[in-house]
């Protein structure tokens, strides 16, 4: 220990209690299959969805739809991790943008969905 001002001291990390290890890996992988759901949807709906007159409108809903897939996947990884290593720390676990996300996402996709049903 120097003494100087601005030297951080190395956080002590502890192994954390399983079952919050566990609790953390669940929901890492609902986010996963969340977002699986969200890929075989955008597929489904690219392939099988054929009564829309206008193929943009399925190649929209579809793309929407992995694209999600794409933020919900990879953002549930970081998530995972942080709140794996705030665990470790003894620290607060940190809030997830995933929630809104993924609500806002979904909403946009099924606003599209519902304007490309009544109009097309």
């Amino acid at each position: 220990m120097s003494g100087q001002i601005g030297d951080a001291a190395e956080p002590i990390e502890r192994e954390p209690d399983y079952r919050f290890t566990l609790a953390n890996e669940r929901t890492f992988l609902a986010w996963i299959r969340t977002a699986l759901g969200l890929v075989a949807g955008g597929v489904v709906v690219h392939q099988l969805i054929e009564p829309l007159k206008n193929s943009a409108a399925r190649t929209v809903i579809a793309l929407g739809c992995v694209v999600l897939a794409i933020l919900v996947s990879g953002a549930a990884y970081f998530h995972w991790r942080s709140v794996q290593q705030a665990m470790r720390r003894s620290e607060p676990l940190p809030g997830s943008l995933l929630v809104p996300v993924l609500a806002i996402g979904t909403s946009i996709i099924a606003v599209v969905a519902l304007v490309a049903v009544v109009l097309m």
